[in-house]
């Protein structure tokens, strides 16, 4: 099964280059034509969401987007480098990723990140029938699937 990594550095300019391969490797792998504004819109908001999480923190890494061709799905994982919940031992393993919650707990203040974070997250729920928010100690990665049409074969 084919993999194609792209990392690029953390520029709002660059989400649409990202959206652009996303949908190119997802046509090739065989992902339904109906369904590719899906992909384009869910990489670009994954993206957008990892940029913006990468320059609120400071984090110069890279965005990493990795596009992965199995065989019957079409997978892409966004991950960035910032340090989830569970980061500090607090919330060992946790799976709902930070937007999930506004985190901290009740008293704690949201701020704008954290609504537009949050905004990002459903988003992409919205648009991802299969999708998975994970976040540790090295970062977060949101991976989204889509089925991969079958290939008639012919007599």
């Amino acid at each position: 099964m084919a993999t194609v990594e792209l990392r690029f550095s953390a520029q709002p300019e660059h989400v649409r280059t990202a959206r652009l391969v996303a949908a190119a490797v997802a046509r090739r792998a065989g992902v339904d034509e109906a369904v590719l504004d899906e992909v384009r819109l869910a990489v670009g908001e994954a993206c957008s969401r990892a940029v913006g999480l990468h320059r609120s923190h400071g984090i110069t890494a890279p965005v990493m987007v990795r596009l992965i061709e199995e065989e019957k799905t079409f997978a892409i994982e966004v991950g960035d480098e910032v340090p989830g919940p569970g980061a500090d031992g607090s919330v060992p393993g946790s799976v709902s990723g930070r937007g999930a919650t506004s985190g901290g707990g009740p008293d704690a203040p949201e701020s704008e990140a954290d609504d537009e974070d949050e905004m990002g997250l459903a988003v992409i729920s919205g648009l991802v029938d299969d999708v998975e928010v994970r976040s540790g100690a090295d970062g977060g990665v949101i991976r989204m699937s889509w089925p991969k049409t079958p290939v008639a074969v012919l007599p």
